[in-house]
């Protein structure tokens, strides 16, 4: 596992850097990923423009700014995506803005699709669902894992296929919804978990 860790830190990117990348993908007509499709590059395409949006319209919460000045080991926040990702729109801003309040926690960004030996470490349910977040110390040891989404919406999610036995259109709207309704509270409140005080 360290091993892995350490190859897919060395292979990761900044948050600035990943959204360059896939701005400048977008630019060629891709998306990230082997897979080409035209379905995959007009979600990469919303979420470039939801992103863009998101990044000038997030907001911290007081008490998680709070908790993010008092925090004193230092972490790496890794995340395994893809530009395709809609969890990963909604989620990526939130997370930057956290680590932009604070020089405790460093933010780095893997795809997957070109770190599968991580991704298949951190699956959920045994599938290789995104965004996932990989949480470590100050030593680059895994404290913890999260996602692919945030507590409320897994529960959402869980609940939808319980009843419907799987996921569709209409869910995924409303989980867009909620997603705009919430404005990262729920990732916020997750993400601090992991910090200590």
């Amino acid at each position: 596992m360290n091993t892995i860790i350490k190859d897919s830190l060395a292979k990761s990117v900044s948050y600035q850097t990943y959204r360059k990348k896939v701005s400048d993908l977008l630019n060629e007509g891709k998306s990230t990923g082997p897979n080409q499709t035209d379905d995959l590059l007009n979600y990469s395409n919303l979420n470039d423009a939801r992103m863009n949006r998101l990044d000038k319209k997030t907001t911290l919460t007081d008490e998680t700014v709070s908790t993010l000045k008092n925090t004193r080991k230092n972490q790496t926040w890794l995340l395994i995506t893809e530009g395709w990702c809609g969890d990963a729109a909604q989620i990526m801003p939130v997370i930057n803005k956290m680590s932009v309040e604070t020089d405790k926690v460093d933010f780095r960004v893997v795809l997957r699709d070109e770190n599968e030996d991580l991704m298949n470490q951190f699956l959920t349910n045994g599938s290789k669902s995104i965004p996932k977040l990989v949480v470590l110390d100050e030593h680059k040891e895994v404290i913890s894992s999260w996602g692919p989404r945030p507590s409320v919406a897994t529960k959402m999610v869980h609940d939808y296929k319980e009843k419907h036995g799987g996921l569709d259109a209409d869910f995924k709207r409303d989980l867009q919804v909620w997603y705009n309704k919430d404005k990262g509270k729920n990732i916020q409140d997750d993400l601090v978990a992991f910090l200590d005080n």
